[in-house]
């Protein structure tokens, strides 16, 4: 019988075209039904291109369809991948360069902190409307979202609807895959336990070959060879004893140790001769969103041009969780975003925690963690407590609690008064204004 997949933010073209290359890999869903939607007709004809040209390449036979209809996309479907964006460069741009003003100094800014918590703002009701027809159109479908910033969302569709969903990040994977030629060995023969929060969990075991290799992984990464490639992350390695998942650029951004004075911004992230995709430079989300904006219709051009198609599978989840929960069950491992009920027992109850997760068969089992280090917990709960009051302000259209995520930001926090803080939350907010329906 063919699943039903769709696709919601389908002219994520690149993102997309990973995604079903990867389902397509799975003998139970190369006969599905790719259906693609997005509010850009120019980028979701190129999606559509392009699954055609996955499909034929591998001799598939799966069918693909293209809609700017939500609610025919979603009817029916098996699956729903999220990979939307509300807005354009236009407002992103706002939610970094008015924190700049003030002296908040930010590198990506879609996560958490003051340009998270408005990106939350205009995103959610977009995710609330999808949410809604899933829940007329498709109520037993599985909900996979990759759109961020993913702890707030997830948080706030989770507490507002009984559709299956939870939310995937590829910083876990990568990370992983990251340690292991580090240390040397094949990514197969690793293993290991990581949680947190959503861009902020901590590797808490790593086994290679059976051997635990924490501590060899403090070590390995002071060393001068890799010290360079991540050093905000080899840093906390050094000081908090676990490796965060996620990079540099991002992970200075949810502390209040390397952003808050020039000479630290110029030892951690601004650094001439990085080895780091991302060390931490200012506004780099913007500069990556110039140069796709530029360079993506090329790009997609030449790969439709080109005969030889890579339909080897990847490593992000998706595919591998629909493969277990409507495929050919066989289980699937993996980190997902869920509410913390029981799960991670010292960080806040209901706050969204990233955990290890097993798919099967309709069914996802989030395996619970207990205690994990003070240290990791300490950081992790002040921003999870963050999160939860921008999504307690959201549902209750409360704008002071938003208010106070983003006073307790710990970049924020380091960088102004209260004083400074509400100027620049009421001129965010003034910006943000026709986005945010209430």
């Amino acid at each position: 019988m063919r699943k039903k997949i769709a696709f919601i933010g389908a002219g994520s073209v690149t993102f997309t075209r990973n995604l079903v290359r990867d389902i397509l890999s799975y003998p139970s869903l190369n006969n599905s039904i790719i259906t693609l939607m997005d509010i850009d007709s120019e980028r979701l004809q190129y999606s559509r291109n392009i699954v055609k040209e996955l499909i034929k390449a591998g001799g598939y036979p799966a069918k693909v369809y293209a809609t700017m209809d939500r609610k025919e996309a979603v009817q029916d479907a098996d699956g729903v991948i999220i990979t939307i964006l509300s807005g354009d460069i236009s407002i992103w741009r706002k939610d970094i360069e008015i924190p700049k003003k003030y002296g908040v100094d930010i590198c990506i800014g879609d996560t958490r902190g003051p340009a998270g918590v408005f990106r939350f703002l205009r995103t959610a009701p977009d995710m609330t409307e999808i949410i809604r027809d899933i829940e007329k159109l498709a109520p037993n479908a599985l909900v996979l979202n990759y759109t961020n910033p993913m702890a707030m969302l997830c948080r706030l569709l989770q507490a507002e609807s009984q559709v299956r969903i939870t939310g995937l990040c590829h910083s876990v994977q990568h990370t992983a895959d990251m340690l292991s030629k580090w240390l040397g060995v094949e990514d197969k023969k690793i293993s290991y336990l990581c949680a947190g929060i959503n861009h902020q969990s901590f590797f808490l075991e790593f086994y290679a070959d059976g051997e635990e290799m924490t501590e060899k992984i403090r070590e390995v990464s002071m060393s001068p060879k890799y010290y360079k490639k991540d050093i905000v992350r080899n840093e906390l390695c050094k000081y908090l004893k676990y490796y965060p998942t996620e990079s540099s650029g991002h992970s200075s951004e949810y502390l209040p140790w390397f952003r808050k004075r020039e000479d630290l911004l110029r030892q951690y992230c601004e650094i001439e001769d990085s080895e780091d995709w991302n060390p931490g430079k200012y506004a780099k989300s913007i500069e990556y969103y110039e140069q796709q904006k530029e360079n993506w219709k090329t790009e997609i051009e030449q790969w439709l041009k080109n005969p030889k198609k890579n339909l080897c599978r990847g490593d992000e989840y998706a595919a591998g969780i629909f493969n277990a929960f409507f495929g050919d069950g066989e289980e699937f491992r993996f980190n997902g975003n869920i509410r913390n009920f029981g799960i991670i027992d010292n960080l806040p109850w209901g706050c969204c925690v990233e955990t290890p997760v097993v798919a099967s068969k309709n069914k996802l089992e989030y395996i619970r963690v207990g205690m994990i280090p003070p240290q990791t917990a300490l950081i992790n709960s002040i921003n999870a407590q963050c999160e939860e009051l921008a999504v307690q302000g959201y549902q209750e259209k409360d704008r002071e609690k938003i208010f106070y995520s983003i006073c307790y930001d710990p970049l924020t926090a380091a960088r102004l008064s209260l004083k400074e803080i509400r100027e620049m939350f009421d001129e965010m907010f003034s910006a943000n204004r026709e986005f945010i329906k209430w």
